[in-house]
């Protein structure tokens, strides 16, 4: 059945609210609200989920706006989630500095439509659950990401030693590479030098040889 129940709310004053279902789902938002705005952490920014029956109420609070959503148990917490984060941009772009001194209601006639479309298609389009399935894909990548960063930045001794070895293997590599150079140049100018050498030696041997045979044609010739 996905999503039955939609609800936008500052503190504890509701805003706008949608049910697809007849049920006492508006009775237990409400108390839920009340249940999250006591104590000293009551404008924290959370994501939390309560359980009811075979439904779950998923709650999502940014900046003193609350968005709120009921499903069925097994409709698991990715999508629900995801229509809060959907629902919560739609109503801030729409109403912007409004929402801080609206009075109880004042969206619902207009808005409780949006909240009614937004939770059709999270229920009902396949395309709903393999998006949000990549986005939080994304986010969990991106969460590893900084948890990664910072536990390195909190190894700031182990960060700079681990740069200078860096720089030295660095160092050591372009020695490496520049010593690899000269020795292949001098390899090519001892073999430059060799090979004019053996080119040297045969052209002499060969003039002493010719040299040799025309002596010896020319002592034939006298001899005749």
């Amino acid at each position: 059945m996905g999503i039955l129940y939609g609800m936008v709310a500052r503190g504890q004053i509701v805003l706008a609210e949608f049910s697809a279902t007849q049920s006492n789902a508006s009775v237990v938002a409400k108390q839920i609200l009340n249940k999250m705005n006591l104590g000293d952490n009551n404008n924290n920014d959370s994501n939390v989920s309560f359980s009811h029956d075979r439904y779950v109420f998923h709650v999502k609070r940014t900046d003193g706006l609350t968005v709120l959503c009921m499903a069925d148990d097994a409709f698991g917490r990715m999508v629900p989630f995801a229509f809060l984060e959907d629902i919560h941009k739609k109503f801030v772009k729409t109403y912007g500095r409004a929402i801080l001194s609206s009075p109880a209601y004042a969206m619902n006639d207009e808005f409780s439509r949006i909240l009614s479309q937004q939770m059709d298609y999270y229920s009902n389009d396949p395309n709903a659950d393999r998006l949000n399935r990549l986005k939080g894909e994304m986010t969990q990548v991106r969460t590893v990401m900084v948890d990664n960063i910072e536990k390195v930045l909190e190894r700031g001794g182990r960060l700079e030693l681990l740069v200078e070895k860096t720089s030295a293997m660095n160092n050591n590599t372009l020695r490496f590479k520049r010593q690899s150079r000269r020795y292949k140049n001098n390899l090519w100018w001892s073999n430059i030098r060799l090979t004019v050498a053996l080119i040297i030696v045969f052209v002499i041997v060969s003039y002493i040889i010719l040299a040799f045979l025309c002596r010896g044609l020319l002592l034939t010739n006298c001899l005749r």
